[in-house]
C-alpha cells in the first residue's frame, strides 16, 4: 500500500474515533450496552480486513445501529441462545465518509455499495454477523471469512461443506425471521427490512458521544 493511501486512512480514522455513547441525535444505539451477550468485534479496527489497514480508530467492541435494528438483533439473540448460540457482529453503522474509501478500493456494487447511493451500513440499518457458541465464544464454521470477495461468500456457493451450509442457512433463516434480508453475495451481510426509514448519516462516533 502506498504512503499517500496510508496517510488518507490515518486522517479518516482520526475523524471517526469511537466512544461508548448510548443514543445519538439520529437514533443510534450501542448494541453491546443493550445486549451484553452479543459479541462485537469490529473488523475495521484491525489491519486484517480487505483494506489491509486500520480504518476505524476505535475500540473493537463498540458497534452502533438504529434502535429498531437493535431490537431485532436482540430478538435474534434471544432465540439463538435457546440453542446455545449467539451473534458476533463484525460491522454495523459506518460513517458515510468511510464508504468512499471502500469504493475507491473495490468499485464493485456486488461487494461495496456506491457511496453516491450510500450503504445500508451508512444508515445504521445493516450488520455483518456470524454465529458463535455461547459456551466458548468460538465462531461456527462458515463458507468463507467475512469480507471474502470470491464466490465462496455467495449464499448459493455449491462447494461449501455440509456443516458450513447448515450454519449459513441457520443464520439466514433466523435473521430473516426477525426482520432482516441477506445479501446474495455475502453470507454475513443482513439489511434491516425497515432500512428505508433511516437516512444516510455521516455523524462520527465522537459526535454521538456528546449527546
Amino acid at each position: 500500500m502506498n504512503k499517500a493511501f496510508r496517510v488518507l486512512l490515518f486522517f479518516v480514522a482520526l475523524s471517526y474515533s469511537c466512544v461508548s455513547a448510548v443514543v445519538g441525535t439520529i437514533d443510534l444505539v450501542n448494541v453491546k450496552k443493550l445486549c451484553p451477550t452479543i459479541q462485537v468485534d469490529l473488523m475495521y479496527t484491525y489491519d486484517t480486513n480487505f483494506t489491509r489497514s486500520v480504518v476505524y480508530d476505535c475500540p473493537s467492541d463498540v458497534c452502533y445501529v438504529r434502535q429498531g435494528t437493535a431490537n431485532k438483533l436482540i430478538a435474534v439473540q434471544a432465540e439463538l441462545s435457546q440453542q446455545g448460540l449467539g451473534l458476533k457482529i463484525a460491522d454495523g453503522y459506518r460513517p458515510h465518509a468511510v464508504q468512499f474509501i471502500f469504493w475507491n478500493l473495490v468499485p464493485d456494487p456486488q461487494y461495496v455499495a456506491d457511496p453516491k447511493k450510500g450503504s445500508k451500513h451508512n444508515r445504521g440499518s445493516a450488520v455483518d454477523v456470524t454465529l458463535v457458541s455461547l459456551a466458548d465464544g468460538k465462531e461456527l464454521p462458515m463458507p468463507s471469512q467475512i469480507d471474502d470477495f470470491t464466490e465462496k461468500a455467495h449464499r448459493t456457493y455449491e462447494k461449501m461443506g455440509e456443516q458450513e451450509a447448515q450454519n449459513c442457512k441457520l443464520l439466514e433463516d433466523i435473521m430473516t425471521k426477525h426482520g432482516f434480508v441477506g445479501l446474495p453475495t455475502e453470507w454475513w451481510h443482513f439489511d434491516d427490512t425497515d432500512w428505508q426509514n433511516y437516512e444516510i448519516s455521516d455523524v462520527s462516533f465522537a459526535e454521538l458521544a456528546k449527546e
